[in-house]
Parts: structure tokens; sequence; C-alpha cells
């Protein structure tokens, strides 16, 4: 852990952990509903986000904004997330630190053998609750895509999949483009 001087009120918890687990050395690590977990994707696992990058790309720069797996904080719960990818509009991405769901405007996750439960239920509940407009769950167990928008405090409100991979999935606006799924 690296010997700098801290930037947290040593009687909030939440911040403190918050705080630890962005300066363990060599690591990127999450927090999912007060477990820490280290990230640490397999190349399968990363090539479905750099194809979901690749497509989003002439939008992105035609919108101003990055994409990237830069932190989630998750104000007064003890989540801390790292997604796959989560789209931006650049002046945010220029900030450092994390942001918070509601500041993106996609966000999405590709499920892992150890991590997949997370990512359909957990992160898609906490997403919505804060705020995040669109969450896309690229399922590699189920070999499925979904879409989800219109979020709520108690969830997403509307569902567009499970889709099978190869089905195109539209991305609504601000996007608005079909996104080919075959290479997931």
């Amino acid at each position: 852990m690296s010997a700098q001087p801290h930037s947290y009120a040593a009687d909030d918890p939440e911040k403190a952990l918050k705080y630890a687990i962005q300066h363990v050395e060599g690591h990127r690590m999450q927090i999912v509903e007060g477990v820490i977990q280290t990230t640490a994707p397999t190349w399968d696992h990363e090539n479905a986000a750099e194809e979901i990058r690749e497509q989003l790309g002439p939008t992105l720069r035609e919108l101003g904004c990055r994409a990237g797996s830069g932190d989630l904080d998750l104000p007064g719960t003890s989540n801390w997330y790292v997604p796959d990818l989560a789209v931006v509009p650049r002046e945010l991405a220029k900030g450092g630190g994390a942001l918070v769901p509601d500041q993106t405007l996609l966000v999405v996750e590709v499920t892992s053998d150890s991590n997949g439960d997370t990512d359909r239920i957990v992160k898609r509940r906490r997403y919505a609750e804060y705020g995040a407009p669109l969450y896309l769950l690229v399922d590699r167990q189920e070999r499925t895509c979904t879409l989800f928008s219109e979020p709520s405090r108690l969830g997403y409100t509307k569902t567009d999949g499970p889709h099978p991979f190869g089905a195109p999935l539209h991305v609504p606006e601000p996007f608005d483009l079909e996104l080919d799924t075959s290479d997931f």
C-alpha cells in the first residue's frame, strides 16, 4: 500500500475503504456489496469490450465522448465499480477520480464465470438505482446481450433482450446504432 497522506475522514469507513482499494499498487480493485474483488479479465472478456468500443468509436467522436473502464463510485454504499466499459462526456473524462453512474451515457459489463450473477443481478440493480441511463450486459455464459434502459430506484423499467450473439442490437439515442454482436 502506498504511504501517501490520506484524504479521507478517519471516522468514515466508506471513504476509508474506497481510498484504500485505490491505493493498492499493481492491482485494479472494485467493491461489490462490501466484498473486495480484483479485476483481472481474460482475453476473450477483453475482446468483447474492445469490439463494442470499436463499433462505438465514430459515434463517440461525434458526441464528444470517451469510452473506458474508469472507476464508478456509488456514494452512500460500500460499492466501487470498475465497469468493463463506460461512455462519458469528454469533459468528465478529464477530471480524474471516480464518476457516478448517472454521469455515464452507457455502462457495459461483460460476464465471467466468476462474476456472472454479480453483473446480471447486483450491478444491474445498482446501476439503475444510481441513474446509469443505459446498461448493456454481455453475458458470455448465456451467449446473449441485453440492453437495459429507463432507470429507476427500483431497477430498469425497459429491457431489450436477451438477444443471442450474432443478432444485431439497437443502441438508442444518443448513439442510435446497430451493434454487431457476432464477435463477442
